[in-house]
């Protein structure tokens, strides 16, 4: 099959050797993975930069190999990975280019240019002008304003179809997976359409392909991002079947993506140790289409294996063991972004005691958070003069867009140590981030911990810290520095999935108070506040902080100690269900609940009475426990391999030791979203229907090379992939905080964070 195209070399612009041109207004048809035939015209006169033109190539690439067209008759036609024998002559300046059946370039891959040196195999060697002839022009002149559309119906019906997008960029739709990667900022557009118009535009405005995918949710709230662009498809994880994703057809093609996420071959692909899994040839859809079949329901999430009978499966240990302490391998880069001065506060502000207003009364402050490496950040990149030592305190943790992260409360920063000496100070701030590197724990070594690049607020490693604090917050801990006080966000509970994209958390916002003689601290909570986080990009985890305060200082601690995720009939990562907070009082766990799309909403909470939901918020000394026990730290969970759900928990006796309950229910527990589940009921409210049976023990911790007990311990669900205790498996990864009874600037640090697994089977 031949498919001509006349592809007019019209409009070039001028530049210089080192700067790449705006691509040719270029429209013509085309179709993968056909032959192609493409009549290749010039114009007269080429653009110089000196008196005498230059050779004249014509280069086309496919990701595979490069092809060079010169106009002199003794240039060869040479391959990257192979060599032609054919000359081209090209006198005046028009040629027939015929593509190979195994080439998967399109139009937007030709390229014409000039170039100073003879041709060369290497594409990369020498200076070029060149010229890229994509199938598109400008697509930002195109977009529709990002108004809300109603949700599409693309997928999974179309899961797997080939399409050209209205920029002539031929793409597969892929459902219901998520990939890292991300390309910051995040977009809202008003269609899936428009979000592929964002990629094209993207690449068109780099000169080059770094766009590769695009994800479009298109459920989201009218004030929310719904339009992902993505650099690469090296990290894909499940997402929901509200994920209308797109790749570049070449990259799928070349990367052999698996045609759905509800498809066998993800299983592998899911598990962290894998690599994409390959996809037959006979699931490949051949499809050019723009209007998708109607969608059906995805049910279930790749990768979950329930437990077989109508009965729950009580949970036995069966093995540990213990990987050791992490050790810390900050990134070597940070942004060299200069914020504006932060405010000054009066002096009647200044003075011991909390002053709730500091956090209400103030916007977020612009030198605190987590930056992102995007397209403004990304020309601010510089090395860090110094890798710094980290000394950190507390430390929970969750998966979230294909990264496992670990957030930590107080976290110094230190010079690095150098043979017995201690390192200097530089930096302490009340919260820090960093992600799973290597993931060692899946062979039992002890993890590799890596701060993002987006942490760092200068070159010699002080940090701008993870959870952004209000200019009062601020300013009240930049003018009380050696006095004492100061303002801290501490991460108190494992990391809460909202959707596909998204985790929440629920802040404390603390006053610590230390007497400087004594060195005596009083930590005084003043409430909460909610994090928005959002990991996979290449600067690291970021968490916003859309509301200043959520619950007040006297109210109990709503999610403090952590929440459980329910997910609505969509499955895991969609938008629909409710997230169930617990609230920490003395003697137990109080419960509160909200729609998964109102959590920033107060007046949406409603509160466990012990026999009914109610708007009225229960005081501090209510009874009405969903769970009783001296608790400290807890995750709850559903295991699919036992039909119920699991609570792991330390308490406040200091023996540490993790210990474990599961809901004893009369029957198996199958979520609505699961084969064989309820649609019309939440599987979440078993929680309050039913019994926990008799503590036991799960895994018993050494205590801190100081002999002092251990602290932050919890559960990093969705480490094992298929084996993982939450998605059918057996296997658990525990962390938690030992101190070492050493100082913070010493090599071994304050504390260490040490994992281990457990196999619950």
């Amino acid at each position: 099959m031949h498919v001509p195209a006349t592809l007019p070399l019209s409009a070039l612009m001028q530049a210089s050797d080192a700067v790449p041109l705006r691509p040719t207004v270029i429209n013509a048809p085309f179709a993968e993975p056909s032959r192609v035939n493409a009549t290749i015209s010039a114009p007269s006169q080429l653009p110089t930069v000196e008196p005498s033109p230059k050779p004249l190539e014509l280069i086309l690439q496919d990701g595979r190999h490069t092809w060079f067209h010169g106009n002199n008759p003794k240039s060869q036609h040479r391959g990257l990975h192979h060599k032609h024998t054919t000359k081209i002559s090209i006198p005046s300046m028009t040629a027939a280019v015929t593509l190979p059946a195994s080439s998967t370039a399109g139009p937007e891959n030709l390229r014409f240019a000039r170039r100073a040196q003879t041709v060369s195999s290497n594409p990369n060697q020498g200076a070029y002008q060149s010229w890229i002839l994509a199938g598109f022009s400008n697509p930002t002149s195109a977009l529709a304003p990002a108004t809300r559309s109603q949700p599409s119906s693309l997928c999974p019906g179309n899961n797997g179809t080939v399409f050209r997008s209205s920029s002539g960029i031929t793409y597969q739709t892929i459902c219901g997976i998520n990939y890292g990667d991300d390309i910051r900022p995040f977009l809202m557009v008003a269609s899936f359409d428009a979000c592929i118009q964002k990629c094209d535009a993207f690449n068109y405005d780099n000169h080059a392909v770094r766009c590769v995918a695009a994800l479009f949710i298109p459920s989201r709230s009218s004030s929310e991002d719904d339009c992902y662009l993505k650099s690469s498809i090296a990290h894909p994880s499940i997402g929901t079947s509200t994920v209308e994703g797109a790749i570049r057809y070449s990259i799928a093609q070349s990367a052999q993506v698996p045609v759905s996420a509800t498809s066998s071959s993800l299983l592998s692909l899911l598990s962290s140790t894998s690599s994409m899994s390959s996809r037959s040839s006979s699931s490949r859809s051949q499809t050019l289409s723009t209007t998708p079949p109607a969608a059906s329901t995805i049910v279930s999430p790749p990768g979950v294996t329930y437990g077989k009978g109508s009965s729950v499966i009580a949970p036995k240990v069966a093995s540990s063991k213990l990987h050791g302490p992490s050790e810390n391998r900050p990134t070597s880069q940070y942004i060299q972004y200069t914020t504006a001065q932060g405010i000054t506060l009066s002096r009647s502000l200044l003075r011991a005691g909390v002053n709730g207003d500091l956090s209400t009364g103030y916007d977020i402050s612009p030198q605190t958070g987590a930056l992102e490496v995007n397209i403004y950040t990304e020309n601010l990149l510089a090395p860090l003069r110094n890798t710094p030592r980290l000394s950190r305190d507390g430390g929970r943790g969750g998966y979230l867009n294909g990264q496992h992260l670990f957030m930590f409360c107080d976290t110094g920063t230190y010079s690095t140590v150098k043979s017995a000496s201690n390192g200097d100070f530089l930096d302490f701030v009340s919260s820090s981030v960093a992600v799973d590197f290597g993931m060692n724990a899946l062979s039992g070594r002890p993890i590799y911990l890596q701060d993002g690049i987006g942490g760092w607020s200068d070159n010699v490693g002080r940090q701008r810290g993870f959870a952004p604090l209000t200019q009062g917050e601020q300013a009240y801990n930049i003018a009380m520095q050696g006095q004492g006080q100061r303002y801290a966000l501490w991460i108190e509970s494992s990391l809460v999935p909202l959707d596909a994209e998204t985790g929440i958390i629920y802040a404390p916002i603390v006053y610590d108070n230390v007497n400087m003689e004594t060195r005596e601290a009083v930590f005084t909570y003043t409430g909460n506040t909610l994090l928005r986080v959002t990991a996979g990009g290449r600067g690291g985890p970021v968490a916003r902080r859309p509301i200043r305060k959520l619950f007040e200082q006297s109210e109990p601690e709503w999610g403090v100690a952590g929440a459980y995720r329910s997910w609505g009939p969509s499955g895991i990562g969609g938008t629909d269900g409710s997230v169930y907070l617990f609230g920490g009082v003395s003697g137990g766990m109080l419960m509160a609940r909200v729609a998964a799309d109102s959590i920033e909403d107060r007046d949406a909470y409603e509160y466990w009475t012990g026999s009914s939901w109610t708007s009225i918020m229960p005081s501090t000394t209510s009874k009405a426990f969903f769970i009783e026990g001296p608790i400290m730290d807890i995750d709850i969970f559903f295991s699919p391999r036992h039909m119920t759900f699991i609570a792991v928990y330390l308490t406040k006796y200091a023996d540490s030791t993790f210990y474990y309950r599961y809901l004893i229910a009369p029957n198996a527990i199958i979520p609505g979203y699961a084969p064989g589940g309820d649609k019309n009921s939440d599987y979440a409210e078993n929680l309050l229907k039913y019994d926990w049976s008799e503590e036991q023990v799960l895994y018993k911790a050494q205590t801190g090379l100081g002999g002092s007990f251990i602290y932050s311990g919890g559960v990093h669900t969705r480490y094992f992939g298929s084996d993982d205790i939450v998605n059918g498996g057996s296997r658990m990864l525990l962390s938690w905080t030992a101190p070492t009874g050493q100082t913070p600037a010493s090599a071994v640090t304050e504390y260490q964070i040490v994992t281990a697994e457990v196999n619950l089977v």
